[in-house]
């Protein structure tokens, strides 16, 4: 059995970037618990869970027994129900006191996507704090959302316990001030029981991939930062040697062993697991049972058969040939964490800007690495949206401009105020809107960040463009979400990968866009091993597992791209060229 459940603490965090497999490993950690007699609670906290995908039942927002374990429970913290639930209580204190215009001030207030992620984090530190449903369980194992959410979300205790121990606490997110002495207990137990090795255990889920292991290095020393401190390492989905081996296979296992050889010196000292690539997705018991074994598949099977790509647009070449008959507009590349965003608009934006385009390249992702992907050559503009900028930027704008007709005092009290977390999603938003703009003009390719993330982002939009209609009508037309929404400025392209929670997360995605008026422009399925020509054992069983994902993909969209793994990884001017030609 793998070291990271070898004398388990009461908590355990499985967290890592997007794609790498958390969610299995935890489900699979959870069942393990759960056999050795004890009572367990899987509890995933990411926006966009697909714990019930896995053991192919409903889960949800209630607590609910996983059939065929006993003495397993999970839970999906359902963001915007926790936050209705929220706003209910936060406004019952004051409902019948304030006037019509002054609860409908305070509900807006609530409104936001920083209350959404408030109303989450509190049901998250009430089992951390020991509620009364936590003192029912021997562990409870939480399946956290990709890694920029984790982050934000394990410093938010120490962050908020500060912010209220200054007094500094309104009731813009929070709520009323007769309950921040609460909330101010609850915090600080939960900070308390995060920086506790003997209560707590974080282990960090990787790929065997240079870029994988760099961000599980990033978030390790970030949450250390913040008190917290990583113990285990699980590197999920190694390529086995075969009898039976290919160009593409060799490449692949150099490839691995090259980057977990190389990892970087924080993680190298962690306990560390090594868990075998498997040969189709793991979805139900008896594939989460043998997950944490290291015993590899050893499935051989006839030639795969090649998928018939029925979309005009078979390649990347070809979309961004479609993208290139504009001169401007925003490229929204959008996905589920881990199936190569980053690479993806990488790429789109090397083809445009070959084509002679003005091209802007950036991210809303707290975890992108676009630099390192693009590389220090690029023939376009590259810019991230990093949250500490924004917020320092942000708090001097502010300053500069509310703050320069205030007092000392009032000057005192608003730096203090704009200490808040909830200036980040502000701040953030503006610097979104701002890139946003430019699309007017030139093309603006953005790497968004993980699917949660970006449909919070997306109500930051939507709360943002209903405060400009009601107060300033005549610029609705213009604000982000109007663009958003205007085909003839947007393309929204979903990214997935080949196989089946990827893209019923992305085919999810797409409709909650829908559901905005914000239309699904293509789809890019991504790192398919079905174009390639692997006689691979293993790598052969994978393309037979492709086909129906694939064929999902094309029978919903009406422009698919469908682009092959590649041999050497896409980092760089000459391989994202490569890829953007193919």
């Amino acid at each position: 059995m793998i070291d990271l459940l070898n004398n388990p603490p009461r908590f355990l965090f499985l967290t890592g970037k997007g794609g790498v497999g958390k969610t299995s490993i935890a489900c699979a950690s959870a069942v393990e618990l759960a056999r050795r007699g004890n009572r367990v609670l899987l509890v995933s906290t990411d926006p966009a869970s697909n714990v019930g995908q896995v053991f192919d039942q409903q889960i949800g927002n209630t607590i609910t027994p996983v059939t065929g374990v006993d003495g397993l429970d999970a839970l999906e913290i359902d963001p915007e129900a926790a936050a209705e639930e929220y706003r209910q209580r936060a406004l019952a204190p004051v409902r019948d006191f304030l006037s019509p215009k002054d609860l409908a001030d305070v509900t807006e207030q609530l409104s936001g996507s920083c209350t959404t992620e408030i109303a989450s984090f509190n049901e998250f530190t009430g089992f951390l704090a020991g509620n009364d449903t936590a003192r029912g369980y021997d562990h409870i194992v939480f399946d956290t959302a990709p890694t920029g959410h984790t982050v934000r979300l394990l410093k938010l205790p120490g962050e908020w316990t500060s912010f209220l121990e200054d007094g500094l606490g309104d009731a813009s997110c929070l709520g009323p001030m007769a309950g921040l002495d609460k909330t101010r207990t609850l915090y600080a137990d939960a900070l308390t029981a995060l920086a506790d090795p003997d209560v707590t255990r974080l282990g960090l889920v990787a790929r065997p991939q240079t870029s994988s292991l760099a961000e599980a290095s990033r978030t390790a020393d970030e949450l250390a930062e913040a008190g917290v401190r990583a113990t285990h390492l699980v590197i999920n989905g190694i390529l086995p040697h075969e009898t039976i081996s290919d160009a593409l296979a060799d490449a692949l296992r150099a490839e691995e062993t090259a980057a977990v050889s190389a990892m970087p010196v924080n993680l190298a000292g962690l306990a560390i697991d090594r868990l075998p690539l498997r040969s189709r997705d793991v979805m139900g018991l008896d594939a989460l049972t043998v997950l944490l074994s290291e015993t590899p598949d050893h499935a051989v099977t006839a030639a795969p058969q090649r998928v018939a790509t029925t979309s005009s647009s078979d390649s990347l070449a070809a979309t961004i040939e479609q993208l290139a008959a504009k001169d401007h507009g925003l490229i929204m590349v959008v996905g589920k964490g881990g199936v190569g965003k980053t690479t993806m608009a990488a790429a789109i934006a090397v083809g445009l800007s070959d084509r002679g385009k003005n091209v802007l390249l950036t991210t809303t992702d707290p975890a992108a690495h676009l630099a390192w992907t693009v590389g220090e050559a690029a023939p376009f503009e590259v810019s991230s949206i990093d949250p500490a900028q924004a917020v320092a930027d942000y708090r001097r704008h502010v300053m500069e401009t509310k703050g320069a007709t205030l007092d000392a005092d009032g000057r005192a009290n608003l730096a203090e105020d704009l200490r808040s977390p909830c200036t980040e999603e502000v701040a953030v938003f503006q610097a979104f809107a701002a890139a946003v703009e430019q699309s007017a003009h030139r093309f603006v390719v953005m790497d968004t960040a993980p699917t949660g993330h970006t449909l919070l982002l997306m109500d930051a939009t939507g709360s943002y463009h209903r405060e400009v209609a009601r107060n300033l009508p005549d610029q609705a037309g213009f604000t982000p979400l109007a663009r958003l929404q205007d085909p003839e400025n947007t393309s929204v392209i979903v990214v997935t990968l080949p196989e089946t929670t990827p893209v019923l997360e992305a085919t999810g995605l797409s409709a909650d866009l829908t559901r905005a008026d914000i239309a699904t422009w293509g789809w890019i399925v991504n790192r398919a091993l079905t174009p390639t020509h692997t006689i691979s054992p293993l790598l052969a069983e994978r393309i037979n597992a492709e086909q129906a994902p694939i064929k999902q993909v094309q029978s919903t969209a009406h422009r698919v791209a469908v682009t092959p793994y590649q041999c050497t990884p896409p980092v760089g001017m000459d391989q994202l060229r490569k890829l953007a030609t193919a």
